[in-house]
């Protein structure tokens, strides 16, 4: 063995390895393993996306499949919602039914006036004719005296006391007016139940209740002749007596006279209807 300067000579041109043999050429090698791992990078990115476009296509299949199987699916567009009737299992719900309730019907006003068990109204002769005067129409009739007595038969004359007391009169109020030299006092008289009252009307024919003077009302129908009429309602009965002041005699076909007890009659009549109907709205009104 020599240890010659420079050490061994590898022959001319020579880039084999030992023993003779041709030296690999690396950068061959290493481009050659870049370009490798280069495609295994596409093949990888590519096979992803595929398995995305796969599972993509897998869920969408599915959904369709799914949705295929409903028996009620639809290809309606949104704007086309199916009704409550095309959805299964949907019932329209009935609506709320009420009983028709009808009111009952207001009091009768002459039904408290037609028994003293339900007019209990107070009675006095204000109540009954209040104010001092009365206008109908363009005819103004001034008030005079008042009274009220539950001796019936005290204030008229014998006929028709006869059947005020044979019918059991409790109270007898009276009121006088005068308009134009025509007096007129209007008697009402009162009784249990409404049978009794109209049992006055039927029986009286002659008799009339006492006028009554003051307060602007002369003396009239003390004597001569003066109209007399009678009437009822509910259980009051109620009476005119009309005539002149002058003394004068009231004829059949007298338009004045009569015009004037024709007017104080329905008056009467207004009034006592009129207590009839405050006593029904209070009870309308009163808390059941």
């Amino acid at each position: 063995m020599s240890f010659g300067q420079g050490g061994p000579q590898w022959g001319p041109g020579g880039t084999g390895g030992p023993g003779g043999g041709p030296t690999p050429d690396w950068a061959a090698l290493a481009e050659a393993s870049e370009a490798r791992t280069r495609r295994r990078k596409w093949l990888l990115i590519g096979g992803g996306v595929f398995a995305t476009v796969g599972i993509a296509a897998a869920v969408a299949i599915t959904v369709v499949t799914a949705n295929s199987d409903e028996p009620s699916a639809s290809n309606k567009p949104a704007g086309e919602l199916p009704t409550a009737a095309d959805i299964p299992g949907a019932s329209k719900e009935a609506e709320p039914s009420f009983e028709a309730t009808t009111p009952p019907p207001p009091p009768d006003p002459k039904d408290f006036i037609s028994s003293a068990k339900k007019d209990k109204a107070p009675l006095t002769p204000e109540g009954m004719f209040p104010g001092k005067s009365w206008r109908t129409g363009e005819r103004l009739y001034k008030k005079g005296a008042t009274d009220s007595t539950t001796k019936c038969t005290s204030v008229t004359q014998p006929a028709l006391a006869s059947v005020l007391a044979r019918n059991d009169c409790t109270r007898l109020i009276r009121a006088s007016y005068i308009r134009d030299g025509v007096a007129v006092t209007i008697g009402v008289a009162v009784f249990d139940t409404a049978a009794d009252a109209t049992k006055v009307k039927e029986q009286a024919e002659k008799g009339l209740v006492n006028s009554l003077s003051g307060k602007g009302v002369p003396s009239f129908c003390r004597t001569g002749v003066c109209r007399g009429t009678y009437n009822a309602y509910g259980r009051y009965a109620y009476f005119t007596t009309t005539g002149y002041t002058s003394g004068k005699n009231v004829t059949t076909g007298d338009r004045k006279a009569y015009g004037v007890g024709d007017d104080l009659s329905r008056f009467a009549f207004q009034r006592i209807h009129l207590r009839g109907t405050a006593q029904a709205s209070a009870a309308a009104e009163a808390p059941q």
